[in-house]
C-alpha cells in the first residue's frame, strides 16, 4: 500500500489496481484521513478472498461473501438478478462507499468528504454544502467538459461513469454514461447496465469480439464486447441514446438511481429530475 498526502489537502491511496483520491473537510479531518488509511490497508487482500464468487453472475438469493466491500458489491448487484451482471460491476463504487463510511464514523462532524476511485465517487455533505461533479463526455479521452452541482438536499451520494473505452469492457457503444444514485456502488452497477443498453445491435460500424480474447481473466467470459465504433449517423446516435434512456427509466422507480447523463458521438442527454438541467453546466 502506498500513501501520499498531496499539497492541496487530498490524500492518495494506492494498492495494486485500486487507486483512490480522497479529501475530508471540517472537524475531525485528521481522524477521518487516519481512518481511511487504516480501512484501505489490507482491503485488496479481503477482496481477493471473495473474488471467485464476485466474478460470477449475480443470482437470487444472492451469494454469501465475507469482506465488507464484497458484501456491498453483492448488495448493489442483487436487484439485477433478472439480467446478466456480476458483482464486479460495483467494485470501484463499493470501495469508495466503504472508505467514506469509515471516514464518517471516525469524524461525525465532517462538513464535506469524498472518495474517488477511478472516477466513481462517494461523498458526504453537511447541510448547506454542495459538491460539484465533473462530467467526462468520452472515457477514452478523459477530459472534463461539464459539471453537475449536487446539494445536501439531493438524495444523491454516489456517482459513477461507465462506457466504451473505459477501464472495463462494455456491451454498448456509449462514450460515457454518468449515473447519480444513493451510493457509489449502486451508481456503478447502474452505469454499467445503462451503458450496455446504449447500443445498435447488428450495426456494421460496430466491431465486437469475445471479452475472453481481449482479457482471459474477464468476468464477462466469451460474451461479445464492443471493440471499436465507427461513424454513426445522427438518427443512429439518437436511437442508441433512446435505448439508454429506456434502460434508465426501467430502473428509475424501483432502484436507488436518480439521474443519468448520456454521451455518444458528441451528443448528450440528461434524464431524471434529481439534478435539473440548470445545475448541469456543459461546454461541448
Amino acid at each position: 500500500m502506498q500513501v501520499a498526502r498531496l499539497e492541496d489537502g487530498r490524500v492518495h491511496l494506492q494498492d495494486g489496481p485500486i487507486d483512490l483520491i480522497l479529501k475530508a473537510e471540517g472537524p475531525g479531518r485528521d481522524a477521518a484521513e487516519t481512518a481511511a488509511i487504516a480501512a484501505f490497508d489490507g482491503l485488496l487482500a479481503t477482496l481477493v478472498d471473495d473474488l471467485a464468487v464476485l466474478r460470477r453472475p449475480i443470482i437470487h438469493p444472492p451469494p454469501r461473501v465475507a469482506g465488507p466491500v464484497a458484501r456491498r458489491m453483492v448488495a448493489a448487484a442483487a436487484p439485477y438478478a433478472d439480467r446478466f451482471v456480476t458483482p464486479m460491476a460495483a467494485v470501484a463504487g463499493a470501495v469508495a462507499d466503504h472508505i467514506l463510511q469509515e471516514m464518517r464514523a471516525a469524524a461525525p462532524g465532517l462538513s464535506r468528504a469524498w472518495v474517488n476511485d477511478g472516477g466513481d465517487i462517494a461523498f458526504h455533505l453537511a447541510p448547506g454544502r454542495a459538491f460539484e461533479v465533473g462530467l467526462v463526455p468520452a472515457l477514452r479521452i478523459p477530459a472534463l467538459a461539464g459539471t453537475a452541482t449536487l446539494r445536501h438536499a439531493d438524495p444523491v451520494r454516489g456517482v459513477a461513469t461507465s462506457g466504451h473505452g473505459g477501464r472495463s469492457f462494455s456491451f454498448g457503444i456509449a462514450d460515457a454514461v454518468t449515473v447519480l444514485a444513493r451510493d457509489a456502488a449502486s451508481a456503478d452497477v447502474a452505469a454499467t447496465l445503462i451503458a450496455n443498453a446504449v447500443d445498435l445491435p447488428g450495426h456494421p460500424a460496430i466491431r465486437r469480439g469475445p471479452a475472453s480474447r481481449e482479457d482471459p481473466d474477464s468476468d464477462l467470459g466469451d460474451r461479445l464486447v464492443v471493440l471499436d465504433v465507427g461513424s454513426l449517423s445522427p438518427p443512429d446516435i439518437e436511437a442508441a441514446l433512446d435505448a439508454g434512456t429506456r434502460a434508465f427509466e426501467a430502473i428509475e422507480n424501483s432502484k436507488p438511481v436518480f439521474g443519468v447523463v448520456l454521451f455518444l458521438s458528441g451528443r448528450w442527454r440528461i434524464v431524471g429530475q434529481t439534478v435539473p438541467a440548470a445545475r448541469v453546466r456543459w461546454s461541448p
